[in-house]
């Protein structure tokens, strides 16, 4: 999927008006009729099915919530499929609206920014329940999974519980990563995909729980490794492509420790600098080609990589400092090309400088629990995303390291460690 891009001069970008908000809308019966049926074609070549757990405690009008995990282009599909018989508001990324606002808005879908805190979006969920009597679907890690195991949920999602007052639906997809994981350049596999579909809270339970009681439920439901599932599964997956990509999830070498050298083609990951090689088996494990196999769990080595990254920012030493294409988001009709700058990132935050000097912007690590971080973002490159409710800057890295995974890992590490000396 591609977007509408424009080149315009940073000063006649930052000098635009910023969209007025506009309330969600009741999807049209057409535009869900639509959807459900270019869904079937996807859902189909997948085997898709699922199963429900106490969904007859749902009300058949009831409006709720439902919280899905986050692994594929067909997440949206699945869960039209399985609510086909409700009205659904489906949050999304506010760049989702770039060319399409009209669309969207029919399909029911109410945008927001990523990892930017926006007080408009809770509001626009409340009246999308209690005015529009429409269900809300919301994917709370807001992010694709690069390892195929869960990404942190935001601290705010158990009062967000509270003031909706709805009951909550879990879907919880098997597959959907496994068939087409973020790093492998939109490569489909043949592989089945299911889901479980969970009534999890009902009004009565959220008004007894504490908001922490409401998080530390949803962090058990939203526990997941992919990988792992694949593995205990059997599930075969023998495309020629599967290790194509891998190097920008497992970007340090365990051996050598360099991460500028990492490879991944065909079914191999191999490093440049000391010619360690592994295997990425049909059956989702790693296996050194020669010698010892340091991590033949995807997961434990990306694990490894944030204990790494964390390390380094207690330390001081870390830092991200390279040359930078940026786009900016102002508004729905397109995104605006606006030169070349640098971005820098260290334990004091993010720093974006460029346009001929005339932009210039911050942003602090306790801005944020995560970072919109990206692999080949609307098939433009790989992308580091920051900014606020008035403008987004799109950051791609030209430096010929795989630097968004670790740039992303720091933004989460860095989070948890202001609160921690918050706290």
């Amino acid at each position: 999927m591609k977007i509408k891009t424009k080149k315009k001069s940073y000063d006649k970008v930052a000098a635009m008006p910023k969209e007025k908000a506009r309330k969600p809308q009741k999807p049209g019966w057409i535009f869900r009729k639509l959807l459900q049926t270019l869904s079937w074609f996807d859902l189909k070549a997948t085997k898709f099915s699922y199963k429900t757990y106490g969904m007859e405690k749902l009300g058949k009008k009831e409006p709720c919530l439902i919280l899905m995990n986050h692994s594929s282009f067909i997440d949206l599909k699945i869960a039209e499929t399985i609510m086909k018989s409700r009205p659904m508001n489906i949050v999304c990324t506010s760049d989702g609206f770039i060319g399409k606002n009209w669309l969207m808005r029919n399909l029911g879908c109410i945008p927001t920014n990523k990892f930017v805190t926006d007080v408009r979006l809770v509001k626009d969920m409340v009246y999308a329940i209690r005015d529009l009597k429409c269900s809300v679907l919301m994917y709370p890690e807001a992010s694709y999974s690069f390892d195929g195991t869960a990404t942190p949920l935001p601290e705010s999602l158990g009062k967000c519980l509270k003031l909706l007052k709805a009951p909550v639906v879990m879907i919880k997809t098997y597959g959907a990563f496994s068939r087409d994981p973020l790093y492998n350049n939109l490569q489909l596999r043949k592989v089945k995909v299911s889901a479980d579909v969970t009534y999890l809270l009902s009004p009565e339970e959220i008004k007894q729980k504490s908001a922490d009681e409401l998080n530390e439920i949803l962090k058990e439901a939203f526990t997941f490794d992919n990988f792992k599932w694949q593995q205990d599964n059997k599930i075969k997956i023998d495309e020629p492509f599967r290790a194509d990509g891998l190097n920008r999830v497992l970007y340090k070498c365990p051996v050598c420790g360099d991460e500028s050298s990492m490879t991944g083609k065909g079914t191999k990951l191999r490093c440049g600098k000391c010619g360690k090689e592994y295997e990425l088996t049909e059956y989702g494990f790693l296996e050194a080609t020669e010698g010892e196999t340091e991590y033949s769990h995807i997961p434990d080595w990306y694990a490894w990589e944030r204990e790494c990254v964390r390390k380094e920012i207690i330390d001081g030493t870390y830092r991200l400092d390279t040359d930078v294409d940026i786009c900016m988001m102002v508004d729905t009709k397109c995104i605006y090309k606006v030169g070349s700058g640098r971005l820098t990132h260290t334990p004091e935050g993010f720093r974006l400088t460029g346009c001929d000097g005339k932009l210039e912007y911050s942003q602090k690590p306790s801005a944020s629990y995560g970072l919109y971080a990206d692999y080949y973002w609307y098939e433009i490159g790989d992308v580091i995303c920051i900014g606020d409710n008035d403008v987004l800057y799109y950051c791609f890295p030209k430096c010929e390291r795989d630097v968004v995974a670790k740039t992303r890992l720091a933004a989460e590490e860095m989070y948890k460690l202001s609160r921690e000396r918050k706290n």
